[in-house]
């Protein structure tokens, strides 16, 4: 209780520094913003019980399992790019050259790589909603029986290719529903102090399946000739499957579910287990008022329709836009360029092992996510971004032209280049360090931060479509857009990234560190497209900040 008099007195004694200021002190104001977040910060600590980090292992360990939805996303992507170059596989599911040798076709290759998207986007809509009826454990679990499912259907095909077809996009719909669920789940559910770190493991786990999913295929490619190839990559989809089922056994559901639900001893119980606290403690009983108290105003404000994503306030059309086009713009990088054609693009230009080198991306996308996880609080969003735009932008520069030509040396008949190759594949590893840290996990933060709590839901779900269908896009049309302009598709990744840092510069305002509410305030203030003037906006806010407290005193 000291602590929280000593807030008190503190903020006091603030409002007197403000009210004594004149209104039109832009320091002043200035000030006052800087050390708004730091005061929630120790708001938050009066209250939260004084635990060491050690304290949280244990959830931190619970909210990994559930993070670990995001290792079968990245299971999917390392797999399915080793598959499609397997000899048996294509032997299976492709066609025969009159020489007697197999292929798959741009088309067929396209559509097995491809449709995993839309039944992303399908489940992500429909089975998703599975976390609000059943909550947010029973969703997971059922999804993933879901994704069972699909693998089952994807390891029985024995020569039809449509079946293995119709498997992935039942697979696709569970892990669709996955990427909506489980960064709710642990936003929900992890203690605040390790929240932000928790949310980012699911971007680690990604990043984690492909790695691993790149290294098991190499090892069963090199060590058979059969169908184990690619069979026994798919069976371990099995024990991922039972592994989240098994730990979402030890995971208490999220509190937020149970006190919609009316269950206030299960909230407390819940709160209280991640928290290493009885549920007497009186944080417990602070948490499930301020939760049951947010639950009622979205209830006393009703449903959210559709139309007001297009007519709600403070610009919300604009902000679904912003949503959209960062979702998009994600995709437009090129980064599944490399994750899902890794191994053929590396082929192409005369590599060893290009098998081995995709094994090296998923070194340096995993390894570099550690990174992003240090960064992404700590730069400013639109830095972040724009540092990524910038930094990709080089690296596919470089990569397109040496590919271009000096990769040819004796035209596109002879031989290539070894040392070009090798050079390609240094940039490409820069470019995955630099998406990794920036454009990856930046994205998914400036689009949870920009919507208010009314409308966040549609409004997320617009977006994330947008990311799937993208993905198809790219997935699909690739075979064919490398066949016909070769490495020149680098420069097609190129102009996007070089466009969206002017994007992000004049569109994006920065929200690190401002609740919903605050954001809101910014986007009353804000004038579309006028984001590099974002200081105007922050000493306009920082002003209406002074005015309220001026006025409460």
């Amino acid at each position: 209780m000291s602590q929280v008099a000593d807030i008190v007195e503190k903020e006091s004694k603030k409002s007197q520094e403000i009210q004594s200021s004149p209104s039109t002190n832009g320091s002043t104001a200035e000030n006052f913003y800087e050390d708004h977040q730091q005061r929630k910060v120790a708001e938050a600590a009066a209250v939260v019980p004084e635990k060491p980090k050690s304290a949280y292992v244990f959830v931190g360990l619970l909210c990994l399992l559930v993070a670990f939805g995001g290792f079968v996303f990245g299971w999917d992507t390392g797999t399915i790019s080793g598959f499609v170059n397997m000899s048996d596989y294509k032997r299976r599911f492709g066609q025969k050259h009159h020489d007697g040798t197999y292929y798959l076709s741009d088309v067929r290759t396209g559509l097995i790589v491809s449709i995993f998207n839309i039944g992303c986007a399908i489940g992500g809509l429909a089975l998703g909603r599975l976390a609000d009826t059943v909550g947010r454990k029973k969703g997971l679990m059922i999804v993933m029986l879901v994704y069972i499912v699909g693998i089952v259907i994807q390891i029985a095909s024995i020569k039809s290719w449509v079946q293995y077809f119709i498997g992935r996009i039942v697979s696709g719909l569970a892990v669709g529903a996955v990427s909506v669920i489980c960064p709710m789940f642990i936003a929900e559910t992890s203690p605040k102090a390790i929240r932000g770190t928790l949310v980012s493991c699911y971007q680690l786990m990604i990043t984690a399946g492909i790695f691993v999913g790149y290294c098991t295929t190499y090892g069963t490619k090199s060590h058979y000739e059969g169908s184990e190839q690619w069979r026994i990559p798919l069976g371990l989809s099995f024990a991922w499957a039972l592994f989240m089922i098994s730990g979402m056994v030890f995971m208490p559901e999220s509190p937020r579910f149970l006190i919609e639900k009316g269950d206030m001893e299960g909230a407390k119980k819940s709160i209280a287990k991640v928290n290493k606290v009885s549920p007497e403690h009186p944080f417990v009983n602070d948490e499930v008022d301020l939760i049951y108290t947010s639950i009622e105003k979205e209830r006393q404000a009703g449903q959210a329709s559709w139309g007001e994503l297009f007519t709600g306030k403070p610009k919300i059309f604009y902000r679904v836009f912003l949503g959209v086009m960062l979702q998009s713009l994600q995709q437009l990088t090129g980064n599944n360029y490399f994750f899902y054609y890794g191994t053929t693009i590396f082929n192409s230009v005369g590599l060893d092992d290009p098998f081995v080198t995709s094994i090296i991306l998923g070194v340096v996308n995993f390894g570099s996510t550690f990174v992003a996880l240090i960064i992404v609080d700590r730069m400013g969003r639109r830095t972040l971004l724009m540092t990524g735009s910038l930094c990709m932008s080089v690296c596919l520069v470089i990569f397109a032209s040496v590919g271009v030509k000096p990769l040819y040396p004796h035209g596109y008949d002879g031989e290539t280049s070894k040392s070009a190759g090798y050079a390609m594949l240094v940039f490409t590893c820069l470019f995955i360090f630099f998406f990794a840290i920036t454009w990856a996990p930046g994205v998914f933060v400036v689009v949870s931060e920009t919507y208010p709590l009314r409308i966040r839901s549609k409004g997320m779900a617009v977006a994330t479509a947008a990311n799937w269908l993208w993905g198809f896009l790219i997935s699909f049309f690739t075979p064919f857009i490398t066949k016909a302009i070769r490495f020149n598709y680098g420069y097609v990744f190129f102009g996007c990234c070089l466009f969206s840092f002017f994007f992000v510069w004049a569109c994006i305002p920065e929200t690190k560190g401002l609740s919903l509410e605050d954001v809101d305030e910014i986007y009353v203030n804000f004038t579309p497209g006028t984001a590099f003037m974002s200081k105007k906006y922050k000493n306009a806010h920082a002003k209406t900040l002074e005015d309220e407290v001026a006025d409460s005193a």
